[in-house]
């Protein structure tokens, strides 16, 4: 093959100002109780690539400045508008005033899996992610608007949630790109 590598320099990143004056993408993640800082910083980092314009921390989600979440965030976390709200419905209510359509990333009875959604042009989406051990809250999942779930093929019925944030935004990214 013989590809090089591009260096830094060639990537032509933009800076975490530059970033705040892209156009808005539509899309707001909302973090339900997200315990590990870790993971909080991940989802930052996701964030950034895919041009996220807001994060909702919701809970006892990590907030920055936190040395965990910027050790993964690698300072997405300046980039990446947050807010944080006490209660995630709290969030949800307050985004679907702001005209967001609420989207559980949940395993229900009635999800539409991630392979068969193509988002709308021109909608804008608040893509709630769940606590590492018990999901979307239930009473977050009632009060949305519908469920997306990734379709899994192995023995294992979940994702870490910084996989599933990574894996939603670029589908929805790339959908919105066409």
């Amino acid at each position: 093959m013989g590809d090089r590598k591009l260096l830094n320099i060639e990537l032509h990143r933009v800076t975490a100002k530059e970033y705040k004056e892209l156009p808005p993408s539509g899309i707001v993640v909302v973090l339900d109780n997200i315990r590990s800082a870790h993971n909080v910083g991940s989802a930052f980092r996701s964030s950034d690539a895919f041009k996220v314009d807001k994060m909702v921390l919701c809970g006892i989600s990590a907030m920055p400045p936190s040395a965990e979440i910027h050790k993964s965030a690698l300072g997405a976390e300046d980039s990446v508008d947050w807010v944080y709200y006490s209660d995630t419905l709290s969030a949800i209510e307050a985004l679907r005033k702001d005209g967001y359509t609420i989207v559980s990333i949940e395993q229900t009875v009635g999800s539409i899996k991630l392979d068969k959604f193509t988002p709308e042009p021109g909608r804008r989406y608040a893509l709630v992610f769940g606590n590492e051990v018990e999901g979307v809250r239930q009473d977050v999942v009632d009060a949305s608007d519908f469920a997306l779930e990734i379709p899994q093929f192995g023995t294992k019925h979940s994702l870490n949630v910084s996989v599933s944030v990574g894996v939603i935004l670029w589908h929805l990214r790339s959908r919105l790109l066409i």
